[in-house]
């Protein structure tokens, strides 16, 4: 179906971002723009040049426009572009709950836009300030998603929004082929554990490391990089297991390396729907992952992976152990893994998904903007 707003005419889309730094939540605003309809004009408006570059190569007839990222001349210059782009959808992608504020207030003055906020972690402030900022914009907004069912209700309970006011729609990545990669492992090691990710506290590698302690002839690989490289390189030391891990650094195509490995691993402290999940099911690796956001919507227990508790270490070392013992079970959750994410979780599933939701709020009236209905119980 042909999505127009008016006759013949193409909907036009600014999608935002105010992060300063590439991460999981701008890889996937790209894999988005990426995937979806060719009829549709988009535009990447954002406050940092190499944020928007990144997000607007995934798409060669997007527009791109860079704002100042704070204080009154970037409230002035969002709301000259927005009204002077004069968009049927704003959608805003925001990697906290309480980013985007500038970009919110400035895309609900915009004449006949909707207002799409996507929250990619359900993450709860004890700001006064912060809280009642956030609150308000949301209920304004014509649209609000979170990335899976769990995170959506997180967001409805932190901020008092209204049962079944905030809809899912999962992230989702491109499902290509790749020629795999040369991954360093060590052949006296009969199992290799992989992990992508940016290195700081949240990402949990240190309970990673932990773990692989305690698995014998286990090797780990790391694809990624961060504040939290030296503290994890000196904990590698602590433990004596310098032999058994390989910290690679970032890759811009995770994909390439993880049919080397024989199990992924993500022990992360919060998450909302990782990327990096999703790549490793489309690559057919079984997942052990923690029960945070809506990991447990595609690491499905004992189906497509196994799940612990964030921060347990021994947890992990008996889920490793047990996938290190069976290798009939890795593979059965490797296929399965595969099938749940090719079928739910691709870029080109979460772009149709946008794209319905961009299509039912044109036709539609706007949410209210100064007086809203009552949040629903």
């Amino acid at each position: 179906m042909s999505l127009a707003s008016g006759a013949q005419r193409p909907l036009r889309v600014v999608v935002y971002t105010d992060s300063l730094g590439l991460g999981g939540a701008e890889l996937s605003l790209g894999h988005l723009v990426a995937a979806v309809s060719n009829e549709i004009e988009i535009t990447v408006v954002g406050v940092a040049e190499n944020v928007v570059d990144a997000i607007a190569a995934q798409r060669p007839s997007a527009a791109k426009i860079v704002l100042p990222p704070s204080g009154l001349s970037s409230l002035a210059a969002h709301m000259t572009t927005l009204h002077r782009l004069r968009p049927d959808i704003v959608h805003l992608n925001l990697c906290t709950p309480w980013a985007g504020a500038i970009g919110l207030a400035a895309a609900l003055t915009v004449p006949g836009a909707r207002v799409v906020r996507v929250d990619q972690l359900p993450l709860r402030t004890t700001d006064a300030l912060a809280l009642w900022r956030t609150r308000s914009l949301s209920l304004r907004v014509d649209a609000h998603v979170a990335v899976g069912n769990a995170s959506a209700r997180r967001m409805e309970d932190f901020y008092a929004l209204g049962r079944h006011s905030v809809i899912s729609v999962p992230n989702g990545v491109p499902d290509l082929a790749f020629e795999p990669a040369h991954t360093p492992a060590r052949k006296d090691h009969r199992l290799i554990v992989g992990t992508v990710g940016r290195m700081d506290a949240v990402k949990a590698h240190d309970i990673l490391l932990r773990a692989i302690a305690q698995v014998e002839d286990a090797y780990l690989v790391i694809w990624g990089d961060g504040e939290e490289r030296s503290a994890l390189e000196q904990l590698v030391q602590d433990l004596r297991i310098g032999d058994r891990v390989s910290m690679l650094g970032w890759s811009d195509t995770p994909r390439t390396h993880l049919p080397n490995v024989d199990i992924f691993a993500l022990p992360s402290r919060s998450e909302g729907f990782p990327l990096a999940i999703v790549e490793a099911m489309l690559a057919a690796r079984p997942v052990v992952a923690t029960r945070v956001g809506s990991v447990a919507e595609a690491v499905i227990e004992g189906e497509t992976g196994l799940l612990v508790e964030k921060d347990d270490v021994m947890g992990l070392v008996k889920a490793l152990r047990q996938l290190q013992k069976d290798a009939a079970l890795r593979d059965r959750l490797g296929r399965q893994g595969r099938a749940l994410a090719a079928a739910q979780f691709t870029a080109q599933t979460m772009a149709q998904r946008y794209e319905h939701i961009w299509q039912k709020l044109v036709q539609r009236p706007r949410s209210p903007r100064l007086r809203v209905p009552r949040p629903r119980d």
